[in-house]
């Protein structure tokens, strides 16, 4: 996973409260364990037609959708089954965020982890946000990981809040796995100091090797 960066980037907006896993990736398409080529099955009964043609007016095969790296989605987005390959196939068509007033916990767990931020703002800031796409869907919002932060073309600056622990991970471009092995040597001194006797470990001192001591856990 690579490391989150700050970018700029024009948004889509799709508006639909309640949009769920089943309908960012139909289960027709679980049956790949790889991520290549989901990008072009995202929203695909929305997207397309009964032949496979798509639909002209689908704000994601518009012209000016090309290239935008924001969604700006309902509320309660991501409900439904847990599936991984939800925000596969949101990465894979491109997007870097997506905005709504509240997510599903399984879904922003499973975005968090494979480098999707998921951006949870206000209802009215919500509604900002929509009108402004509405208005002029080639203006750029700019995404700030680090002061967690959405700002508007205006300048305004929307906070965002997000869990200490995956906002290190998105920036560090490590999920929980990779975080651990980072690790590794920290938590070969700890067995190794635990092994020889009772171990204290100090608040701060978590990241260099234990020291064993007679004194039991502090």
């Amino acid at each position: 996973m690579e490391p989150f960066r700050s970018f700029t980037g024009r948004a889509v907006a799709l508006p639909i409260d309640g949009i769920d896993t089943d309908q960012i990736i139909p289960a027709r398409f679980l049956t790949t364990t790889g991520k290549d080529g989901l990008g072009a099955a995202l929203f695909a009964d929305w997207r397309y037609g009964p032949d496979g043609a798509p639909k002209p007016d689908f704000p994601l095969n518009r012209p000016e959708a090309a290239g935008a790296r924001i969604l700006v989605a309902g509320d309660n987005f991501g409900c439904g089954s847990s599936r991984e390959h939800a925000p596969w196939a949101l990465l894979g068509w491109g997007f870097r965020a997506v905005v709504s007033p509240s997510f599903a916990d399984i879904f922003r767990n499973n975005a968090l982890g494979n480098g999707l931020l998921p951006i949870q703002v206000t209802v009215d800031a919500h509604e900002r946000i929509l009108a402004l796409v509405g208005a002029d869907p080639r203006a750029e919002l700019a995404v700030d990981l680090e002061a967690q932060t959405l700002t508007l073309p205006d300048g305004t600056a929307i906070g965002f809040p997000i869990d200490p622990f995956a906002r290190h991970c998105l920036l560090q471009g490590v999920d929980r796995l990779g975080f651990l092995l980072a690790l590794d040597a920290d938590i070969r001194a700890f067995e190794a100091a635990h092994a020889a006797g009772p171990v204290t470990i100090r608040a701060g001192e978590w990241g260099s090797a234990p020291s064993a001591t007679s004194g039991g856990v502090a």
